[in-house]
């Protein structure tokens, strides 16, 4: 079968590494775009060693063009220019969002913008055209960066049953347990909790706290 091309925009920055690496081992075409092109090349080099096919590297807008499903993995601070700069690459596909609006310095508070959450931020900015899933919110990227299981799940949501479905697919081909959250809105929920996580990281001395959904899911 053959798998989806991916492109990890934002792929040189942890979380967007570390999909990529878990994409491209378990068979997809992974391309990692960023606005660097000499960093996306060096990234890719690195990340594709023990993969059964290299990674590929190209600015944002080319890596967005090439592949049917888009990641987005920036700051906050950097979403609207990042998707701004992609829209018109990514009609008719899949994008999704994994921003959390975090404002520094006081990561440790939520604090949600006006449209509700960053995953209809995201929507808004991309227009129709575009299908926004929102996912990875609330697990540690620099856990991610290992080859190793890691025991948090993740919540996707969107407002296409199908796209979530697809998603929830790239989730499981990263190890990781994907789950259905329901609506694009909803989103707001795990991109709270992403600054409660950060308290309890702090305060407790957590490694990377994650989230676990209790009960026989099937």
């Amino acid at each position: 079968m053959t798998l989806a091309t991916v492109a990890i925009v934002g792929g040189t920055g942890h979380l967007g590494a570390a999909l990529a690496r878990r994409l491209a081992l378990a068979g997809y075409d992974v391309i990692i775009g960023s606005r660097d092109i000499d960093r996306a090349q060096a990234a890719a080099a690195k990340l594709s060693i023990g993969c059964p096919a290299p990674i590929r590297s190209m600015p944002n807008v080319e890596a967005a063009e090439a592949a049917s499903i888009v990641i987005v993995a920036v700051p906050f601070a950097s979403q609207a220019q990042t998707l701004s700069g992609i829209r018109a690459s990514v009609k008719g596909k899949i994008v999704v969002d994994t921003t959390v609006p975090l404002l520094p310095p006081k990561v440790m508070r939520v604090q949600l913008p006006p449209e509700g959450c960053a995953a209809l931020v995201a929507q808004n900015i991309l227009g129709e055209g575009v299908t926004v899933v929102s996912a990875f919110h609330n697990v540690a990227a620099h856990k991610l960066t290992t080859d190793q299981e890691v025991d948090c799940d993740v919540l996707v949501f969107s407002d296409n049953k199908e796209a979530r479905a697809q998603v929830v697919e790239l989730v499981q081909a990263c190890r990781l347990r994907g789950l259905q959250g329901g609506s694009l809105a909803n989103s707001a929920a795990a991109e709270a909790l992403t600054s409660v996580l950060i308290f309890i990281n702090k305060h407790y001395s957590v490694d990377g706290a994650g989230v676990r959904i209790t009960g026989a899911l099937q």
